[in-house]
């Protein structure tokens, strides 16, 4: 019987890590692939570089510019997820708490956000950012990225959480003498670390990926971010991948450093969430 039980969990295991290398294949073909020469990439593709070559990399760093699109991809990522942060917490914790039922049909307007992709409102929002003289500029991708993608999803977040918290302590903080918008700040938006945290997470990597709001709204190059720095550098009829892939590498990476400064906060904001949520 033990035996058998042994056997079962070594298959398991080695089970795993078949199903571990077989997703892990691209990845290493990427990265492998960054440190070769055409002519090696073509004649193994699969085998190991037999010397580390970084002009790759020097040449897609340049290829991109790299500096100005990352510095743009980080203001539109920080302005934007702060004010979602701020302004959907603010959101979820009055349509939460109110009995008002106003703040009902406002919750369900909101959540026919998450059903209707925005794609469909293009040619609108097109003509309406036109009018407010944000084509080209950053302030107009944050504000399509804020209002228009991301906050429905940051208000139903916010507010299941901001639901399991007691409301005795807005209670006793009313007796105190707090305001509403004070109890909020001081007592209420401390508790919601976790959450914060999730969502700043969750909608840092959506607005880090979104490829679609950059291409549309911004057509000058000095504003361009990386996704749209890689999307030049890929020809019409051929790609030179020894170059290309390095891009992808130098386009991603920054997310990867997030993750492994974040990995604390993201593990303990799906613990929170699938505890409360």
């Amino acid at each position: 019987m033990m035996a058998k039980r042994q056997f079962a969990n070594i298959t398991i295991n080695l089970l795993y890590a078949i199903i571990g290398a077989i997703m892990l294949l691209p990845i290493y073909y990427l990265v492998v692939t960054t440190f070769k020469t055409p002519n090696e990439a073509a004649a193994s593709p699969l085998g190991l570089p037999k010397q580390l070559m970084f002009d790759n990399y020097i040449t897609a760093f340049k290829a991109m510019h790299y500096p100005q699109a990352i510095s743009n991809n980080l203001i539109i990522a920080v302005c934007a997820v702060s004010i979602l942060v701020i302004i959907s917490s603010m959101a979820a914790y009055v349509i939460a708490r109110s009995k008002k039922r106003i703040f009902k049909w406002m919750f369900m307007i909101f959540m026919v956000g998450l059903i209707i992709p925005f794609q469909i409102a293009i040619i609108p929002l097109y003509k309406i950012i036109a009018a407010l003289h944000l084509m080209n500029t950053l302030p107009g991708v944050i504000l399509i990225s804020v209002f228009c993608i991301n906050l429905p999803l940051s208000i139903y977040l916010f507010k299941g959480f901001i639901g399991t918290v007691p409301i005795e302590l807005e209670e006793a903080a009313g007796i105190d003498g707090c305001g509403t918008f004070r109890t909020f700040w001081n007592i209420i938006f401390p508790l919601l670390k976790p959450i914060v945290a999730t969502v700043t997470i969750l909608d840092a990597l959506a607005i880090w990926n979104d490829f679609m709001t950059p291409l549309l709204f911004l057509q000058d190059p000095n504003k361009a971010v990386l996704l749209q720095e890689v999307y030049k550098n890929v020809g019409p009829f051929s790609t030179n991948w020894t170059s290309f892939f390095p891009m992808l590498v130098l386009a991603t990476l920054p997310l990867i450093i997030f993750y492994l400064i974040m990995q604390r906060s993201i593990i303990e904001g799906v613990v929170a969430g699938s505890v409360k949520g």
